[in-house]
């Protein structure tokens, strides 16, 4: 895992299946929100990270991109991966445990998300407010 980190800017490659980055990723955002928005409101943006990265990791054959950014009106996190298929939020089923619930849990708890497609792949991402609640 290669970072780059910056006083508002935080940026990892993410190698090809390695779960390793999920707890790296949320240490890492930690650090960068050091100074930022409310306990809580952190603590949201490493859960909603989490999920993210591990969806991409786990529903992808390749790496990906994480970069998480705290401009004036808050934080954008953005995960980047090399698959075309579009992740869409549902509820899971009673046998399925704790699986299938991370996009439901960033639909609920962003103040916005998205998918942006590219030429190859696409970025799930979400931000959350600075002086939200």
């Amino acid at each position: 895992m290669r970072s780059q980190a910056s006083a508002a800017q935080l940026r990892r490659t993410l190698g090809r299946a390695d779960l390793r980055a999920v707890p790296e990723s949320r240490r890492a955002l930690r650090e960068l929100l050091a100074h930022w928005g409310t306990p809580e409101r952190s603590a949201v943006a490493e859960l909603l990270t989490s999920e993210l990265v591990t969806n991409a990791l786990v529903h992808t054959d390749d790496g990906a991109v994480l970069t998480a950014t705290v401009g004036p009106r808050g934080l954008r996190v953005e995960v980047r991966d090399f698959v075309a298929r579009e992740p869409r939020p549902r509820v899971p089923g009673a046998d399925e445990g704790t699986n299938g619930r991370g996009l439901v849990l960033v639909e609920s708890l962003a103040d916005e998300w998205g998918v942006n497609r590219h030429d190859v792949g696409k970025s799930v991402w979400f931000a959350l407010e600075a002086d939200a609640a």
